[in-house]
């Protein structure tokens, strides 16, 4: 015997709530029907895979590796029938894509209407989360594909380069801390805890410190900031300066008045890009969608030097 999908999808969901009664009502059946259709999934495996108490339910360590498992099966089966159901077009169907927090608020919003302009049978999903977590998640199944900022090591997946993002440098008007300093090579005398980056955890943190050469540690401010809008808004009080990517130039916080913004040398960039697991069936669709976001980036970079 073999597992059902559904035994595989009632782990799944019990993975999720780590509560039998609320896995087995967003599974629209009884707890006990729900109960005993784990326990017969532990038989045809021969594996332990969930602890059972009064106040919790604790996976075991086969049970997790099952459980990673079973996304992918689900996820497989899913891309199946949407396939099949949509008569073999690309892209249809649900598709869940992992976001970092430093892309999704800057490029999402003109990604989205079009995806869906080319893509109209397609649903999707969105998490937004740090790189090491959406990483986890798609090796895990519970995402379909992530879009990050590379450099950034990762496993099992293939990955796809999209498009270099620049780094500006930002600084409130008249900053005391760039004063005499508007040129590139000025850029290289920055005070001591001048700079202000976020915090640590942040892949954002490290890119900007790799490509705008930030080679001296005292330059950089003991504060930090847990996200982009605090972090400029630190920026306008002119706490310090900070490197930001050039597609976030359209949705800076504060106003033109309160921000300059400084070219930054030529090698200043993150590239971006799009990964999915390694032998994934859909590789040809995550494809068409890299292509659409290339397309997408090459039209807006033009559209700013017109």
């Amino acid at each position: 015997m073999v597992p059902t999908i559904k035994q595989l999808t009632y782990l799944v969901a019990l993975d999720d709530y780590r509560h039998f009664g609320k896995a087995a009502a967003s599974c629209f059946i009884s707890q006990s029907a729900f109960s005993i259709a784990i326990k017969e999934l532990e038989s045809t495996l021969n594996v332990h895979l969930v602890d059972r108490t009064n106040k919790s339910v604790n996976i075991t360590e086969a049970g997790k590796a099952v459980i990673r498992q079973a996304r992918l099966c689900i996820s497989d089966v899913q891309a199946l029938m949407s396939i099949a159901s949509s008569g073999q077009e690309p892209l249809s169907g649900r598709l869940t894509l992992g976001v970092i927090p430093t892309i999704a608020p800057f490029l999402l919003p003109s990604f989205m209407p079009e995806s869906l302009s080319h893509f109209p049978k397609l649903q999707l999903y969105l998490r937004e989360d740090k790189t090491m977590v959406i990483h986890e998640q798609l090796l895990e199944g519970k995402l379909d594909l992530i879009l990050f900022a590379l450099p950034f090591q990762m496993r099992g997946v293939t990955v796809m380069p999209l498009f270099e993002d620049r780094f500006l440098l930002a600084c409130s008007q008249g900053s005391k801390w760039v004063s005499g300093a508007h040129d590139e090579s000025g850029f290289d005398a920055l005070a001591d805890e001048s700079i202000m980056l976020l915090e640590d955890g942040h892949c954002l943190r490290d890119h900007a410190l790799s490509a705008c050469s930030v080679r001296n540690s005292d330059q950089v401010s003991r504060f930090a900031a847990t996200s982009l809008p605090t972090l400029l808004q630190m920026v306008v009080a002119d706490l310090g300066v900070t490197f930001i990517p050039e597609m976030a130039r359209d949705s800076l916080m504060g106003s033109e008045a309160e921000l300059e913004l400084h070219t930054m040398p030529r090698q200043s960039y993150r590239e971006i890009g799009l990964a999915w697991r390694k032998g994934s069936s859909r590789s040809e669709e995550f494809m068409l969608l890299g292509e659409l976001l290339k397309a997408l980036h090459r039209r807006t970079a033009v559209t700013e030097l017109d």
